[in-house]
């Protein structure tokens, strides 16, 4: 049954989009992964990676990229039959750029490339709200907490090393979490509309869940579709502006099904001369930045 309304259908596609590439058989998603491959030599592999497939497993996961690289790895012209090898990772439901090694050699090369933050990385993402100031540097460290609400869950929330003192309003220093990691993002407004924006991230550091928790807790701008991080004590839909929801078509019960708009749009890797690989947007996020009337920036 397929709804007559656009705006149903486009939401049926997006909620069906995740669960069809757990459905297809592994060699499907290789064949997929390999028509999505932006660019290979002999030390590296560049594939798009699409929306909602996890890059490891886990419970209740039946395909990740991992398990397919071997299969990956047959199906490449030229290629000796050793599995490729990943470099670094990307959230399920991000999108975008995504390196491969050929070798351990080159793996290990490369991941020491992003640890010592010599890989460039630009990320583009739709907000709720706008960003005071618009474009600027957010430099909070990051920690796991459990979450105590009526369903307990894990979540990356702030550390900071300041804190305001209610009484006279001055700024002390506050007592540091030892498991806190440094965390430093980049951002930049290229379009604000429809009571949402679109950003230009840069993270300098590379903590699990950073762009997503200091664009919701550190300049509270929840990435759209972001339902993880748009509260913090409750595991619920994201909450959307009247006007979001106008734009969208859609109405607030039915904002579960937006998917999360964080694109790793572009990367630069310093391997011999450096190698520049930018990633278009997939249709999804082109459709909610013509709905909600975001200028596409030309780069």
């Amino acid at each position: 049954q397929i709804p007559k309304d656009p705006t149903q259908r486009w939401l049926r596609e997006l909620a069906t989009m995740s669960q069809q590439l757990q459905q297809v058989h592994p060699n499907v998603l290789a064949k997929i992964l390999k028509q999505r491959t932006l660019y290979q030599n002999e030390e590296i592999v560049v594939i798009d990676k699409p929306y909602g497939l996890p890059v490891h497993g886990g419970p209740g996961i039946k395909n990740c990229i991992a398990d397919v690289l071997p299969i990956l790895a047959k199906m490449l012209e030229n290629m000796k039959a050793e599995p490729l090898h990943l470099c670094h990772r990307l959230d399920k439901e991000t999108t975008g750029v995504m390196v491969l090694a050929r070798s351990k050699e080159a793996a290990e090369k490369i991941r020491l490339l992003f640890k010592t933050r010599q890989v460039e990385k630009i990320y583009w993402a739709i907000v709720l709200g706008d960003p005071d100031p618009v474009e600027g540097v957010v430099e909070i460290p990051i920690v796991e907490k459990e979450v105590q609400s009526h369903q307990s869950h894990y979540k990356m929330t702030l550390a900071p090393r300041y804190r305001v003192r209610p009484e006279d309003g001055r700024v002390v220093k506050a007592r540091g979490d030892r498991h806190a990691e440094r965390a430093v993002t980049r951002y930049r407004r290229l379009a604000a509309a429809s009571a949402c924006s679109l950003l230009q991230l840069q993270p300098i550091t590379g903590v699990k869940h950073q762009i997503r928790v200091h664009l919701a807790y550190g300049l509270g701008c929840p990435i759209l579709g972001d339902h993880k991080y748009s509260h913090w004590s409750k595991l619920a839909p994201q909450k959307l502006p009247e006007l979001t929801l106008r734009r969208l078509k859609l109405e607030q019960s039915k904002a579960r099904h937006l998917p999360l708009h964080l694109h790793a749009h572009r990367l630069c890797l310093p391997l011999g001369q450096p190698l520049d690989f930018v990633c278009k947007l997939p249709l999804f996020f082109q459709k909610t930045l013509r709905k909600l009337e975001l200028d596409i920036p030309k780069d």
